[in-house]
């Protein structure tokens, strides 16, 4: 079966064509129910995604992408992302990013359908792990790990190659 994304390098250079903006270590890059109309892609640093008072997931992940969701649903960003150091992204409008070729929405999609794979994954093993009577250590991990993959498009087909699992 061919995949619907011949050649990342082509998204890869599309990307790198974008504009950079870079924020320091404590900035918020983009913040809880408001909407930006912007697609960020990491391309250096380190970002903490916060719900409310509560640090869900941490991404370093060369090629994350945040706002996605905002913009496909038409609502407002579910989360905070923050600088935890220097941090550089490639930052598109996203209407514009998505509507010129169609190769930009499949890689979202691809992204998106990665992140959905791997949360139903996750999902299953943790029902086996309460069915099991695994330690409150064990469950807790993969509780963690659900909320990362819910939070967060970090499954990059561009940087790290297709395909790659983030929780291999």
């Amino acid at each position: 079966m061919m995949p619907l994304i011949l050649d990342a390098a082509t998204v890869q250079q599309k990307l790198a064509l974008l504009p950079l903006v870079t924020y320091g270590a404590g900035e918020t890059v983009v913040t809880e129910g408001t909407r930006t109309g912007r697609l960020l892609i990491l391309k250096t640093g380190a970002v903490s995604i916060v719900k409310g008072d509560t640090e869900i997931a941490r991404v370093t992940e060369p090629g994350a992408m945040f706002g996605e969701l905002s913009v496909l649903l038409d609502q407002p960003h579910t989360a905070d992302v923050r600088a935890v150091e220097t941090s550089q992204f490639h930052v598109a409008d996203a209407a514009a990013l998505l509507t010129q070729d169609p190769v930009t929405p499949l890689y979202v999609a691809a992204i998106l359908a990665r992140r959905l794979d791997a949360t139903n994954r996750a999902l299953v093993e943790l029902k086996h792990q309460l069915q099991t009577g695994q330690p409150q250590s064990v469950i807790e991990r993969t509780v963690g790990r659900i909320e990362e993959l819910l939070s967060v498009s970090g499954a990059s087909l561009v940087y790290a190659g297709y395909p790659t699992d983030p929780f291999a």
